[in-house]
């Protein structure tokens, strides 16, 4: 495979900011601390006029606390659209403030309450405790909409990557729990299906994969979540959402990947299911675009995705209602 001819000038410098060493359990302390320095939030004031707050959420059981971010627009409304943001990370690294820059501008561009969650991470907590800790963030966000001045029925959920992957299973778990109505979801690079990694092993993609996020890797996170082997039988559809038999009844959904990116074929699949199902569904696939390519914010592509994503957002949660 080389690929690298296909990327997009604008996002080589990306190319720079990742490890390229393997990724396995004794390789992750070093790298989650990397990423908690690179993640540190800038000590001068943001002139957005978005507040930053951290919370303590019980979790479903009680059993630990969740610590989450709940970022609020300086000049919101009485009654507020609301997005749990799920940071990405392969489920195995990875903290709200790597997303700080893109949740207060969600805030202040929707005027928006954004609750960012810091679930557990695996291996350490394989599935379900990160879907359920993002349940718990969800349905405390719900729980507490009036105090938050967040119109409950206006809550959207989105996530980047094994973010994404979250995002897509978190929607599933609340529409067959049946208790918070979810009006929008937006998965970028949604990490979503577990079969990739057996069917590109017997049949690799002749381009997707090469940088940033590779097979190896994909093998490492699914396997850290589900603590078994990926592509095994009987995998939850809660962990991986593309296992899911029936996509019917999810909300309106945003979905963007790279053309380049080792999940492209997964997310269109899954974006042509849910249309197939009757949801309303806006896929974006940008070309010559890797995986973590929104991460380049001068890029063309990057600022293309960032504006389609707001738009996409800004009117699922002004139309929906009770």
């Amino acid at each position: 495979m080389n690929s690298r001819s296909l990327i997009d000038p604008e996002l080589l410098p990306i190319l720079d900011m990742f490890t390229t060493g393997t990724l396995d359990r004794e390789a992750l302390p070093a790298l989650r601390q990397t990423m908690a320095e690179m993640s540190v939030p800038a000590t001068e004031p943001v002139d957005d006029g978005v507040s930053v707050e951290e919370v303590q959420i019980p979790s479903h059981n009680e059993e630990h606390s969740i610590r989450a971010l709940v970022y609020r627009p300086g000049e919101g409304s009485a009654s507020m659209p609301g997005v749990l943001e799920i940071h990405g990370g392969g489920y195995v690294v990875g903290m709200p403030e790597m997303s700080d820059a893109q949740n207060r501008q969600l805030s202040a561009s929707l005027g928006c309450v954004v609750v960012a969650v810091d679930y557990r991470l695996a291996p350490e907590t394989p599935h379900p405790g990160p879907v359920e800790d993002c349940y718990s963030a969800l349905k405390w966000f719900y729980d507490n909409a009036e105090s938050l001045n967040v119109d409950r029925h206006r809550l959207g959920i989105t996530g980047g990557s094994a973010g994404g992957g979250l995002a897509a299973a978190l929607a599933l778990l609340a529409r067959d729990r049946g208790v918070i109505p979810i009006a929008f979801q937006a998965l970028v690079m949604p990490m979503l299906d577990d079969r990739t990694v057996t069917r590109y092993e017997a049949e690799p993609h002749p381009y997707a994969g090469e940088f940033i996020w590779t097979l190896d890797k994909d093998r490492f996170g699914w396997q850290s979540l589900l603590d078994c082997e990926p592509g095994a039988d009987g995998v939850s559809p809660y962990a991986a959402p593309a296992r899911a038999e029936n996509l019917a009844g999810l909300p309106p959904t945003f979905i963007s990947t790279g053309a380049l990116d080792l999940f492209v074929e997964e997310d269109m699949e899954y974006a042509r299911r849910l249309i197939r199902a009757g949801v309303p569904t806006e896929l974006h696939v940008y070309p010559g675009a890797i995986h973590g390519f929104a991460m380049v914010p001068s890029a063309n592509s990057a600022q293309m995705h960032s504006q389609a994503l707001i738009n996409a957002m800004g009117r699922a949660l002004a139309a929906s209602g009770p």
